[in-house]
């Protein structure tokens, strides 16, 4: 399965983030709104959750919460739902994936697995990441490039309706971020907290390192996430893994290849699609960049779980390569063990 190239859209300075989300959600609406009607999670699970009485104490918390905490995001997400033309719940329902289906009785979610290998070295300093999701996401991602009106820019991977970015991106500082997600226990869910793409959003606006930890573990956050913070500046990769009631764990990445997929390697338990992965990625070569592109374009036909994602559930939409010596983040389409970048950005 194939998707098309991805569309970039260039937008702001805006006047406030409800017109930054508007203009997002007018120039990408037939995308949004397939997106919307082809998503099965939301149709057949979170909808019809919505529509009980059973879900109206946490959606009153979760909107009341990350309004407050984010209010020029909030306006965004309202931006994007009327610009597209879409229903509101439906656009935030989709943006609180994860903080909702832990509590809709046999809610099955394959939304995303994604795999990433670190390392800073004396030669090399990449950080290469599979962006996976659910197949239905195929076709129904852009490229955002923000201007904000204090003079910071970003890039963003962005899933249709959904914030900027629940996926990968950098801005004008230097700071460049991919996200694993990682599974919640359903009884260390903080319920009606901050939503992780309110979370990852705010981090496009980080100014380094240490700004992006601070925003991270100061938001507290519904679910836990893995984040992998890259600073070009510095030369420096940190991943945090992050639960609920403010938990964070830091790794810095060194010498030594770090493979991260979707289970805590430094704060709690794991599970077996990304343990699979994992056990794969430490049989494959990691001495060079294209050692990093054969391991992430890995999809071993023994293995259950592959690195590289063809469905039937999970799709590898793309596979993103922050190069920190040469300050660029470069986009490919297809597997990377065979596709050239389709798109090179400088990180400045």
């Amino acid at each position: 399965m194939e998707s098309k190239r991805l569309e970039i859209f260039d937008v702001g300075p805006c006047k406030d983030g409800f017109e930054m989300g508007f203009l997002i959600g007018q120039r990408f609406s037939t995308m949004i709104k397939s997106r919307l009607q082809n998503d099965l999670i939301l149709q057949k699970q979170m909808l019809p959750f919505a529509q009980s009485p059973q879900s109206i104490p946490l959606l009153t918390s979760l909107s009341q919460t990350n309004m407050n905490t984010y209010p020029v995001y909030w306006d965004e997400l309202r931006g994007t739902a009327q610009g597209s033309g879409s229903s509101f719940l439906e656009i935030m329902l989709v943006n609180f994936r994860k903080e909702i289906l832990p509590f809709i009785p046999k809610a099955d979610d394959t939304n995303d697995d994604c795999s990433d290998i670190l390392v800073v070295g004396e030669s090399v300093a990449v950080a290469a990441h599979n962006e996976d999701a659910n197949v239905a996401l195929v076709g129904h991602t852009y490229l955002i490039k923000g201007s904000l009106r204090n003079g910071v820019s970003f890039t963003a991977y962005t899933y249709a309706g959904e914030l900027p970015s629940c996926a990968f991106g950098f801005n004008s500082h230097g700071l460049a971020f991919t996200l694993n997600s990682v599974p919640p226990m359903r009884h260390e869910i903080a319920a009606g907290g901050v939503g992780r793409n309110f979370v990852s959003r705010d981090l496009l606006e980080a100014q380094n390192i240490d700004d992006a930890v601070a925003r991270i573990c100061s938001s507290e956050a519904s679910v836990g996430h893995s984040y992998n913070l890259i600073d070009v500046n510095t030369r420096r990769i940190m991943n945090v893994e992050t639960a609920s009631r403010n938990r964070c764990s830091f790794h810095e990445v060194g010498a030594v290849p770090f493979f991260h997929a979707n289970m805590y390697l430094h704060l709690r338990e794991q599970d077996e699609n990304s343990l699979s992965r994992q056990k794969r990625a430490t049989v494959l070569p990691t001495a060079s960049r294209s050692d990093f592109m054969s391991l992430l374009g890995d999809n071993n036909n023994d293995e259950k779980y592959p690195i590289y994602m063809t469905g039937p559930l999970l799709h590898t939409l793309c596979t993103a390569v922050v190069d920190l010596d040469g300050k660029t983040l470069s986009i490919i389409e297809g597997n990377p063990k065979e596709r050239e970048a389709s798109f090179v950005f400088p990180i400045s």
